[in-house]
């Protein structure tokens, strides 16, 4: 029998008859990195004295003998004599902060009297940490001694909590934004091993469970959060009685039902813990609308940026470009590219479709050459984001699942073809269409050309049939020549015997089906979203609205109607994007914004504008003659409204908005002509497809791996703070955000990831994220939440002085030393919108709001009093980042001293501490402002 033993075993095991031990003399040992103060897991050697007590597992009861893999010369020479004690290896925070509690003197002269004692500049460096928490007083100007300083009311709280400081900071963020409960959760599930099991080699089913908890947050913690929810929901239900219930559950949700067990005690046990100071879970909530629930998911977002400063991370660009060129204009948004595909690949595209099974339904597969395009089938009905399906299969790109093919040698494909010529067939342009069951050569053609027979001129009348969400419908058009071709269309239909399904009903399948709300009897051209029981959800591709249809009413198409093209359109409002407020209320737009757009285009009869049309979708100006008779655009409306603002187009719109606005000034229109070659190439391919599907030419004689799946819109993330700027930054594999996708590539403005904890490698090269959180898309939010949270700031002017061109948040700037106080966690940040002498003041404002409900907390005041507090703040965080007239875009400029403090003239300094009577112990002070030449 062989023991296979960590170094757990080296004294707290005893198994009686072992006679061998084998000792590779390593250990894995928890180090805190020099520069950064990350921590992380080294293998390193093991000191004599530990080998010598894993010698010791042998020999208990009768001889036995010890086997160390190492030279004796480098045992003798190299190998240390003791370890290093954990008080020089490990953060000194929980140990200050308890030194500060007991009042039993300064940490250094204390620290100083320990055995072995830490190095001064560690614990220097630890008690600036605490101050640049909160957890102790930064009162910098009236301190001679920077490294020491007053317990604050949140220190008071951290050193009584048994979890991580930040996660201490969490949970009276929590109860501050009153958000307690998620906070508590979220505090209990990060302290103890991550409850998200990973089945064994289904590393994407785990990865779409976490996907699903997260619903469209893009938060690890939401995640947990929503997890741990539904499972306390399901036992409240008693749908969890019985344990194989539970384990049941758990292993369809891919949730370790031990571990949750463990956090939901660590939970009840922190909620036990903080009513000690008078912070209480809401054990009534009051009953919340949607938007109440997306708003509070949005303060629970602020929360963690709040907590988890200064881990703060943002996105390098994605050059628009270059990334359309690469995926050869395909939709990134349903799309992942292949390459290293072999020659013929068509012939092999059931294979391929059934290694993207796990991820989505695959819709078709385009070849070009050694490339190949999968793209997924979109719901019509969904808002135009990324699917789960292309994160998925990044994600098998990410975690190395080989993507192989069976395939034949080109030449035996080439004999088999004999008399053919086969020239440039190997690399033949074809497309694999899944919902038409066609495999065909592709037309060398532009998309915007093809699109111009179903768009006569720049200016339709149209009618709404479905919305889809605001400024995102379906509709078909209602003049003369389109009514003509959708009543011929309908008695062609009527006029043909119909059949019934040979085939049983599945989703992308193209059918003929009744309009159930229209009183005639009638059949149209239809596509099945999904099947439910004994009824199918269709969309009628002629029209654009959808209906729930009996299964026994879906007849078959005839194969000459499913060739015509489909006559609804898509369409998108173009140059406008959701507001801070319905992104804050809503997924992307709340369900005011929803009913007001509905509101105004239900029911009439529209005008639109032909922009450009991008992956068939129409991008336009929507038009309606309000009562005055006057013609308005729809988007302005909402604008004005303060539901959406104006957004720019993206790369690819601008260029179909090139390319139509030639076409349309053009007025002698071009008939397609079919490339002569196109008839023996589909000849080809048929051809081929015969003589090798279901191995009538044999089984296939090798194996081919295939690169990717990839995706040129895939962003990298890399450090705000000035110690990690230039390292390389990984995001841990179990994380939602592990694949991060721009789907906005077009926005000028940078987005905000936080990481609740980061380590480094063992080599200190690369930071790597755990448990991130990526905020909403809002213009200057980054900005906003780090001027709100950094402990100080010095506002940054442009050369004229008339505007903020960006800020330095820090820990601050120390007369007593004379130097920036925590230089390595300084962010030097430029402005991409336009932020003014108002915004600095309201965020002061917010701060003051946040002490004093802190300091009603500590005085112990009633629960009525309290949550008047809590809304206070609230609504304040909402009035600073919801405006009503958006911050103007700016173009960003980098300071010419970065990270260098004191570069304002202190006469044009405005010190608002000086007016407000600030407390020295409070956990913000706050910000000074500067006097600008307007």
């Amino acid at each position: 029998q062989v023991i296979l033993s960590t170094n757990i075993a080296e004294s707290s095991i005893t198994v009686p008859d072992v006679k061998y031990v084998i000792d590779f003399c390593l250990t894995r040992t928890l180090v805190c990195d020099e520069e950064t103060n990350y921590q992380s897991l080294r293998l390193c050697w093991a000191s004599k004295m530990n080998c010598n007590q894993r010698k010791g597992r042998a020999g208990r009861v009768s001889k036995g003998y010890c086997y160390r893999l190492v030279h004796k010369d480098f045992w003798t020479d190299s190998i240390p004599e003791k370890s290093v004690p954990e008080i020089l290896r490990c953060p000194l925070g929980t140990t200050v902060l308890k030194i500060k509690k007991l009042d039993m003197g300064g940490p250094k002269a204390l620290l100083a009297t320990a055995l072995s004692p830490p190095s001064v500049g560690d614990i220097e460096r630890t008690i600036l940490q605490l101050k640049e928490l909160g957890a102790l007083t930064t009162c910098v100007k009236r301190e001679e001694n920077p490294y020491d300083g007053e317990l604050t009311f949140l220190g008071k709280i951290l050193a009584q909590l048994p979890v991580d400081l930040h996660l201490g900071k969490l949970i009276v963020l929590g109860h501050v934004f009153g958000c307690l409960e998620e906070c508590l959760i979220i505090a209990a599930a990060l302290s103890l091993r991550n409850f998200f099991a990973v089945p064994f080699k289904q590393h994407v089913d785990g990865y779409r469970n976490k996907l699903f908890f997260a619903g469209n947050s893009k938060s690890d913690c939401i995640a947990i959060v929503n997890a741990f929810k539904a499972w306390e929901a399901c036992r409240q239900k008693g749908e969890l009685r019985h344990p194989k219930e539970e384990l049941e559950w758990g292993r369809s949700n891919c949730i370790h039902i031990k571990k949750i067990r463990e956090v939901a005690e660590l939970f009840h046990n922190l909620k036990k813990r903080v009513r000690a100071f008078n912070m209480y879970v809401n054990t009534q909530p009051s009953a919340m609308d949607q938007e109440c629930i997306y708003k509070q998911r949005f303060i629970l977002q602020v929360v963690i940026a709040g907590a988890f400063y200064p881990n703060y991370f943002t996105f390098g660009k994605c050059d628009e470009e270059i990334a359309v060129r690469d995926l050869a204009g395909k939709d990134p948004k349903t799309t992942i590219m292949l390459k290293n595909v072999p020659p013929y690949g068509f012939l092999y595209h059931k294979q391929l479709q059934s290694l993207f099974r796990q991820c989505g339904q695959v819709k078709s597969i385009a070849y070009d050459g050694s490339k190949a395009f999968v793209e997924f089938s979109r719901n019509p009905m969904e808002g135009f984001k990324i699917l789960p399906a292309v994160y998925l299969s990044i994600k098998m790109s990410q975690l190395k699942i080989p993507l192989e093919l069976n395939v034949y040698y080109p030449d035996d494909i080439e004999k088999r073809l004999q008399d053919v010529r086969a020239a440039g067939v190997e690399s033949l342009r074809v497309n694999v269409d899944y919902q038409k069951q066609t495999v065909e050569p592709v037309e060398v053609s532009f998309g915007t050309l093809h699109q111009s027979k179903m768009i006569p001129n720049c200016l339709l009348s149209i009618k709404i049939t479905e919305i889809v969400e605001v400024g995102h419908f379906w509709g078909y058009r209602i003049d003369e020549k389109n009514r003509t071709v959708l009543q011929a269309l309908t008695a062609e239909i009527n006029y043909q015997n119909l059949m019934d399904l040979p085939v049983s009903p599945h989703p992308e399948l193209v059918c003929l089906a009744p309009f159930t709300q229209l009183e005639n009897r009638g059949y149209y051209r239809a596509r099945i979203l999904y099947v439910c029981g004994d009824f199918a959800e269709v969309f009628f591709v002629d029209y654009g609205n959808r209906s729930k249809v009996p299964l026994k009413k879906l007849k078959e198409i005839p194969s000459c109607l499913r060739e015509l093209p489909f006559q609804a359109l898509e369409f998108k409002m173009c140059k406008m994007r959701p507001s801070a407020k319905s992104l804050i209320y809503g997924e992307r737009w709340s369900c005011s914004a929803t009913q007001r757009f509905a509101s105004l285009v239900n029911g009439y009869t529209l005008l639109v504008e032909v922009y450009s049309v991008v992956h068939s979708v129409l991008h336009v100006d929507v038009f309606r003659y309000l009562r005055c008779k006057e013609l308005v655009n729809i988007r302005d409306v909402l604008i004005e409204e303060c539901y959406a603002e104006l957004a720019e187009e993206s790369y690819e719109s601008q260029q179909s908005h090139d390319l139509l606005k030639g076409l349309f000034l053009d007025e002698v229109k071009t008939e397609d002509k079919m490339p002569v070659s196109s008839r023996e190439e589909k000849y080809l391919i048929e051809r081929l497809l015969n003589l090798f599907s279901d191995n009538k030419s044999g089984a296939p004689t090798h194996k081919v791996t295939i690169s990717g799946p990839f995706c040129p819109y895939e962003v990298k993330c890399y450090s705000m703070t000035r110690v990690t700027q230039f390292r390389n930054a990984v995001i841990q594999k179990e994380s939602i955000n592990s694949v991060v996708v721009h789907d906005a590539p077009e926005d000028p403005f940078q987005q905000l990831l936080v990481a609740a904890s980061l380590s480094a490698n063992a080599t200190g090269s690369t930071v790597i994220l755990e448990e991130t959180s990526l905020m909403p898309p809002i213009p200057g939010l980054l900005a906003l939440l780090s001027m709100l949270f950094a402990p100080a700031i010095e506002l940054r002017v442009d050369k004229s002085g008339k505007y903020f061109s960006g800020v330095l948040c820090g820990l601050g700037w120390s007369e007593t030393c004379g130097a920036p106080l925590l230089p390595e966690n300084d962010m030097e940040l430029t402005f991409d919108v336009h932020f003014g002498v108002e915004d600095i003041s309201e965020i002061n404002i917010l701060r003051t709001a946040i002490n004093k409900l802190l300091c009603e907390c500590a005085l112990c005041s009633g629960q009525e009093r309290m949550t008047q507090l809590q809304e206070n703040v609230r609504q304040k965080l909402l009035c600073l980042i919801c405006k009503s007239k958006p911050r103007d875009v700016i173009v960003p400029t980098w300071y010419e001293k970065p990270y260098a403090w004191n570069q304002v003239d202190s006469q044009q300094i405005i010190d608002q501490s000086e007016k407000q009577h600030e407390r020295e112990n409070d956990l913000y002070q706050l910000h000074k402002s500067v006097v600008l030449n307007v």
